[in-house]
Parts: C-alpha cells; sequence; structure tokens
C-alpha cells in the first residue's frame, strides 16, 4: 500500500501545531534507529554472505521485494511506509556505505542505522548476568555511527533541522532476549527503568547533535507473539491469557509498563527542551486491534496467533527448531491473512495497517509539557 504525502504531512502537521510549525515540505530526509523492526539491511551486511542470517534468507521479502533483503518480514517495514509517504526513497542501511555497497551520496536523503537483535543497553551489562544479547550492537553504537556519519555532512546541524528522526522501537529486546532465556518476569521488568533512562539520554544526545523533530515509538504487544505463546504454553493457566485476544497478559503488561515509563521520560524531555517536537507512536495499541477484531483489517481469525512462516504447526505454528527461513519451516500461501509472519516480527499486512494507523493521526501523539499547577 502506498501512502501519499498529504496524509503525513497532514499528521506531522496537526502533530506538531503545538510548537507552531508547519511540517508539510519540510522533511528532506530520515534518519532511524532500532532493532529487527526497522532494520532494512545493516544486519545482512555485517553477515558473511556465505551464512546469512535469518532475515536473510528466503522466503523473508516475498511479498513485495521478491527476495530477502534483510528485513525481518515478508515485505516492508514501518519505517519504509514512512519513507514514502514523505515521497522519500526507502532508508538505505548505514553499512552499506561503510562496505562500499553504495555510495556516499545516496545517503542525503536518510540513513538506517538499526541493526536486528539490537538492545538500548550494551551488551556487557547481559553478559555480566548471563544473557546472551546475540549481537555486539545497542543503541550506543548506533549513536557513535552516526556521530561518524554526521561527520562527514557539511553543515550537519542544517541536516538535521529538515530530518525526521525516528528513534526505535528500541528496548524490546532488552526484554527478549532474557524471555528467551528463562530469566524471571521480575529480573525483566526491574531493566524497564534502565532501558527508558539510556533512551531518554540518547534522545538529549541526538537533541545536542541538532534534532528537533522525533517519533518515539513504544514496544509491540508482545504477549501476542506465537514465539512467546509457544514458550510459555506449558506453564501457563487460563488466568494468564486475555480472554479477549489470546494473548499473554503478563508480557503485554510488560510493554504497557515500558510505554508508561517512556512516556515520562518524553515529557522530561520535553520540558527540557521545549523547541523540540516529540511524537510517541503507540505500536502496542494499533497492533492489539487486530486480536481484538481480525475481519475488518483482513485478518483470519483463525490464524490470528498463528505464525506465517514457521515449522511447528498446531497452535501458533512456531517451533524454535525449525525458525522460517531453515531447514523444516515453510510458509502460508497468503501472508496478508497473518499478523505475525515468523512468530517474533509481522507482516508486511500488520505493518501496513500499523503505519496507516500513524499517518492518520489515530496512534501518534505529540508530547506536550504540561501546564504549571498553582500552589
Amino acid at each position: 500500500m502506498q501512502f501519499s504525502s498529504a496524509i503525513i504531512f497532514i499528521l506531522l502537521a496537526a502533530a506538531e501545531s503545538a510548537s507552531g510549525r508547519v511540517a508539510s515540505g519540510c522533511y528532506e530526509s530520515i534518519v532511524s534507529f532500532g532493532d529487527s523492526l526497522t532494520d532494512t539491511g545493516n544486519y545482512r551486511l555485517l553477515n558473511p554472505a556465505d551464512n546469512p542470517p535469518q532475515c536473510s534468507r528466503p522466503p523473508y521479502g516475498r511479498t513485495f521485494f521478491h527476495h530477502p533483503t534483510g528485513r525481518c518480514s515478508d515485505g516492508r517495514l514501518i519505517i519504509d511506509f514512512i519513507a514514502e509517504g514523505l515521497g522519500l526513497p526507502l532508508v538505505l542501511p548505514y553499512i552499506a556505505g561503510e562496505t562500499g555497497v553504495v555510495e556516499s551520496q545516496y545517503f542525503s536523503k536518510g540513513v538506517n542505522l538499526a541493526v536486528v537483535g539490537a538492545t538500548a543497553l550494551d551488551y556487557k551489562f547481559y553478559e555480566k548476568m548471563g544473557i546472551d544479547p546475540e549481537t555486539n550492537v545497542s543503541l550506543g553504537t548506533q549513536l557513535e555511527w552516526f556521530k561518524h556519519f554526521l561527520a562527514q555532512i557539511p553543515e550537519s546541524r542544517k541536516y538535521l533541522e529538515k530530518c525526521l528522526v525516528v528513534v526505535g522501537e528500541i528496548g524490546g529486546n532488552d526484554y527478549n532476549h532474557p524471555i528467551t532465556q528463562g530469566k524471571t518476569p521480575e529480573l525483566i521488568r526491574s531493566f524497564v527503568p534502565v532501558v527508558i533512562d539510556y533512551i531518554g539520554s540518547t534522545i538529549e544526545e541526538l537533541i545536542r547533535l541538532g534534532a528537533e523533530r522525533m517519533i518515539v515509538p513504544g514496544n509491540l504487544a508482545i504477549g501476542c507473539l506465537p514465539a512467546y505463546l509457544t514458550q510459555f504454553k506449558s506453564t501457563s493457566t487460563p488466568q494468564d491469557y486475555d480472554s479477549k485476544t489470546g494473548c499473554l497478559n503478563w508480557l503485554n503488561n510488560l510493554a504497557i509498563y515500558h510505554d508508561h515509563l517512556l512516556l515520562k521520560e518524553l515529557t522530561r524531555i520535553r520540558r527540557l527542551y521545549p523547541h523540540v517536537t516529540i511524537m510517541h507512536a503507540d505500536y502496542y495499541n494499533a497492533m492489539l486491534r487486530f486480536y481484538i477484531s481480525p475481519t475488518p483489517f483482513g485478518f483470519s481469525s483463525s490464524e490470528i496467533l498463528r505464525a506465517c512462516c514457521g515449522g511447528g504447526g498446531g497452535e501458533y505454528n512456531y517451533n524454535s527448531q525449525a525458525v522460517c527461513g531453515f531447514p523444516g519451516s515453510s510458509s502460508c500461501d497468503d501472508p496478508f491473512t497473518h499478523v505475525s509472519w515468523d512468530g517474533l516480527h509481522l507482516t508486511e499486512a500488520a505493518y501496513t495497517q500499523i503505519a496507516q494507523a500513524l499517518l492518520q493521526g489515530d496512534y501518534i501523539t505529540t508530547v506536550t509539557i504540561p501546564a504549571a499547577t498553582s500552589t
């Protein structure tokens, strides 16, 4: 689905009205940070071509690109739809420039620094706790890459003045890695304030570099993901599930807690930098709609909790020993009827619906500075 530039301009103009800015026509580039929800090829380029990582293997990319691009979906991601909506080219992965795959001038319209598996916190934080972060790329790594990128741009502050900076989604893997490695819910929940604090400090650093307009997404409704529904099936009781959606309550509550603290942190930053426009993208509720009422969005009610691509069969079609892209797995005939692509990531159809909800203004809000209360 293509979105006209008018839709996103209307959205951003409305979102920025509190700061008196006119959004229409003002964005000339996009800079994005994040993990597998945003990576357009960095992780693929960081790995050897003769042993491509999961998201760089068929059938990834089958729907739109017709070949794997490193995106963890069958097609486009939310960041792709944002770029299309602004009339900009799809945002190129930063590593493509570092490895000589593309020349530096192709980054004039933006750069994507997101990496599959990336955490907000440094990987050493998790190694000390016996958690394998799967990659040593963190949000801090991406920030350092971005500083190197800016150093090569004449008048970098002017570049950022007309740039939309998308910070995330990031932080999901700070919970995903310990969840899949069997850490307790209590320990994982204790990470949230630390994760939010680091995301906030990174946003402040971006502002000091010259960023003036940002979108900061929250976490997905992770309790609805087939990988986790499969992992915790044997240890969960009926009371652990939402009766309306079939999703795991404690995991969705973790995502809600993350978003709650994230909004508080974004409000704090807005007080310090009132000239900066910060928009919060509510990925959680934009996604949860699909499980409450799948049919209006084109999803199959019988497939709503099942992965399209996997080797598990059964209720959720997920098997950690036969994941999408590897022997033992296969993909469904019609990804457009599924929310989940591979058990952890969403289909292009789901990302399309989330992006549309954001671009139309339903699930994106400007972070405002609360009025001072009288004593």
